[in-house]
């Protein structure tokens, strides 16, 4: 199972930029299924000055720092724009940032996704794949389960 992240206000369609994006859906996908584990809201991003990034990274006014926060235990983000920087500040989490048509369906990805899973072929997924297996025997190793 992987665990992905979309940009869309409407919790429908991949329909935002995501360092601008008013929400992030975030589901847990496998073969044949996928669970919405969660959405968070964002106020709109404001503009600081003549340019909008304007030397307000890693400081307060940084909007992106929260959605970080929020996907950093994703393996990938689907958006219709990533600005190099977020796209920097994502690999550097291992988050692998995915650029998609605005307005293209959430249902129709988590179908893509499911069956790359499924089927393989997809060096992004076939990746994430394997650091899931990898952190779940790893928790599991953290975690024993103690016998009665």
């Amino acid at each position: 199972m992987i665990r992905i992240a979309f940009a869309t206000s409407d919790r429908k369609t991949v329909n935002h930029h995501f360092g601008g994006t008013e929400g992030l859906a975030i589901y847990d996908v496998a073969p044949g299924e996928a669970n919405l584990l969660g959405y968070a809201a964002f106020p709109p991003a404001e503009k600081e000055g003549e340019v909008v990034r304007d030397g307000i990274t890693g400081s307060v006014q940084d909007k992106v720092l929260v959605k970080l926060e929020f996907v950093k235990d994703c393996h990938a983000v689907y958006a219709h724009s990533i600005g190099s920087s977020s796209t920097r500040r994502l690999m550097q989490l291992g988050v692998q940032p995915v650029i998609v048509g605005e307005g293209t369906e959430i249902l129709d990805l988590l179908n893509e996704i499911s069956l790359a899973l499924a089927h393989g072929g997809v060096a992004w997924i076939d990746r994430a794949k394997e650091k899931a297996a990898l952190e779940a025997s790893t928790s599991q190793e953290a975690y024993p389960e103690v016998a009665p």
